[in-house]
Formats: structure tokens, C-alpha cells, sequence
């Protein structure tokens, strides 16, 4: 988002609003592991990464803080993680007649039948449908599954 604020849209501020929220949700993390903190330097490294060309001389500074010797500007633009950026986990609403009845969390990609028949064994949802019969299933894969019973 903040290479793209950069380069192709120029809009400075919403790449500075991204890196802010970014900062402010690093600031909150708590590492409780050698794995945590590693990967906390590596998000602040990051960060200021991308801050280097709106604010340089502050960039060095932090640079420096974060246990570099060279220059921030020696070590480029961040490049993403695409392994990391796979879901590992997907939130799947199931909806009972519109309305919403639990909140399934699902490895991504299940099959429709599959997710159905999760759905259909979710405590809440199965006490939404006792003495009815199920008319129809809507499934929007990793997303929703919305049961019409009457």
C-alpha cells in the first residue's frame, strides 16, 4: 500500500496515515517469544524503510537505533514475504434465515459440501434449525454460509 501511495498515486499522506496506524499497532504488541521479537525488528526495520524518503535525517536516526551501521537507504525498499501473506485461517459467517448465527473459523478453501456440513454441525445454528426443514444454502466460499429454513 505505502509503495503504491508512493509511486503510482502520490498521495503522501495516506502512505504517512498507513505507516502511523502500522507504528501504532507495533507499539501495542507485546513479544513473549526470541520469534516475536525478531519479527518485531524486522516490521519496525520495515517501517522506517519506507519512511526514509518522506523523512531521511529522522530515518537514519532510528535506523541507527535499530542496531544498523550502514545507511537506511544502503538497505532499499522492503520486500513483502509472499509465503506470509497465505491465509492460514478464514472467519466463515453462517447466517441462519439472515440472520447471523455463528462465526466459523476454517482452513481457506474448503469445498462447498465441506463447509456446509461444518456449518450445519455448529451447536447455534443447529438449535436455529430444529423442527425446520432447510429450503435452500447459499455458500460464498471463505466467506458465508447463509441457511433459508421454514
Amino acid at each position: 500500500k505505502v509503495a503504491d501511495d508512493f509511486g503510482r498515486r502520490y498521495a503522501f499522506n495516506t502512505a504517512i496515515a498507513t505507516l502511523m496506524s502500522l507504528s501504532n499497532e507495533l507499539s501495542r504488541f507485546e513479544p513473549s517469544s526470541d520469534e516475536e521479537k525478531a519479527l518485531v525488528q524486522s516490521v519496525w526495520e520495515g517501517l522506517v524503510q519506507m519512511l526514509a524518503p518522506v523523512v531521511p535525517h529522522v530515518s537514519e536516526a532510528l535506523w541507527k537505533q535499530l542496531g544498523h551501521e550502514n545507511s537506511v537507504f544502503d538497505a532499499g525498499w522492503p520486500k513483502a514475504d509472499e509465503s506470509a501473506l497465505v491465509r492460514q485461517k478464514v472467519t466463515v459467517v453462517v447466517q441462519v434465515n439472515g440472520k447471523v448465527r455463528e462465526r466459523l473459523t476454517v482452513a481457506p478453501g474448503l469445498d462447498k459440501d465441506t463447509l456446509q456440513g461444518i456449518a450445519m454441525e455448529a451447536d447455534n445454528v443447529r438449535r436455529f434449525l430444529e423442527g425446520k426443514e432447510v429450503h435452500k444454502v447459499i455458500i460464498v466460499p471463505d466467506k458465508l454460509v447463509n441457511i433459508v429454513a421454514k
